[in-house]
């Protein structure tokens, strides 16, 4: 595995490996890597002829910057796991390299599919996702890129940029990984404390709530909506954002359930923030949990 921090080595090292007919995987990542992101990085390997891992935590797309701050970085832990996963090129800019001019003057925002939500209780958030990731985009050239399902707003954001924009870039979505108990693994879950740990496990909880709602035949969104606010507010140590039904494709609020929607909470557990979410559809209840590191919840694509 090869480890870069310069923009023109990345594109170079891409452009020669294309001229000689091998295919790109791209897993864009803000570092401190866990199992979900080993799983993308090795659907990238499998699936393509160089897999690349970016890790790079952008300024950009944090609004608090206390939240910029305590966000975990693991350089060493990083490499050694991006290269257990198969990983062939590492690239892993300083700030300086990907805005040598500070914040940038340009930059790309997606009306709709980015304005509810995470859009709505993070002002600039996708702005900045999207804009470094176009960036990012422009520096592999055309490939395939890996994103998690678990931020399933974020990867709808994404491919809309991508279908306006005509990026050659073919946006694939990756099913969230879960702990035993159903938390869905993030970076942030390595700041929850004993207590905390416990508490956050009702975030799935309410999830697969009122995704057992919807597969028993409840078609009044405002029902499962209510129900999976009270599975949160049930528990102490959370504090709600939101809990929405929304349409799969636009992530529009519903009022009738008339097939597959997409389940999303977000919650503040003690000092962190999580979120997550869960494709819920008619007719068939929710299977048991999965093992450690077996995909649950989230069942194929979604495109946006």
């Amino acid at each position: 595995m090869r480890f870069v921090d310069r923009a023109e080595v990345v594109r170079k090292e891409l452009d020669g490996a294309r001229s000689e007919g091998r295919t790109i995987g791209l897993v864009p990542t803000m570092g401190a890597l866990h199992e979900g992101h080993a799983s993308l990085i090795r659907r990238a390997a499998a699936e393509c002829d160089v897999a690349v891992v970016t890790i790079f935590v952008n300024p950009l797309q944090f609004d608090d910057p206390a939240d910029l701050a305590a966000y975990p970085r693991a350089a060493d832990a990083d490499l050694a796991a991006a290269a257990g996963a198969g990983a062939d090129l590492v690239f892993a800019p300083s700030a300086e390299e990907m805005y040598p001019d500070g914040p940038p003057c340009t930059e790309v925002r997606v009306r709709g599919t980015a304005d509810g939500l995470e859009g709505a209780s993070r002002t600039g958030h996708f702005a900045g996702v999207t804009t470094v990731v176009a960036k990012l985009f422009n520096f592999a050239g055309p490939c395939r890129a890996y994103f998690g399902e678990k931020d399933f707003q974020q990867l709808a954001v994404v491919r809309r940029m991508v279908a306006d924009l005509s990026f050659p870039v073919d946006v694939v979505g990756c099913p969230t990984v879960r702990e035993p108990d159903g938390l869905a693994l993030s970076s942030r879950n390595a700041r929850l404390g004993q207590e905390d740990r416990r508490a956050a496990v009702v975030v799935s909880t309410a999830l697969r709530t009122g995704a057992a709602m919807v597969a028993g035949g409840v078609t009044d969104a405002s029902l499962v909506r209510a129900r999976m606010v009270e599975v949160v507010r049930a528990e102490a140590q959370a504090t709600l954002d939101y809990a929405e039904v929304a349409d799969p494709a636009t992530l529009d609020p519903l009022d009738v359930i008339l097939g597959t929607v997409r389940l999303l909470v977000a919650a503040r557990i003690g000092p962190v923030r999580l979120i997550d979410n869960m494709e819920a559809p008619t007719g068939a209840r929710p299977g048991p949990r999965a093992p450690t590191g077996v995909p649950v919840g989230i069942v194929g694509e979604t495109r946006a």
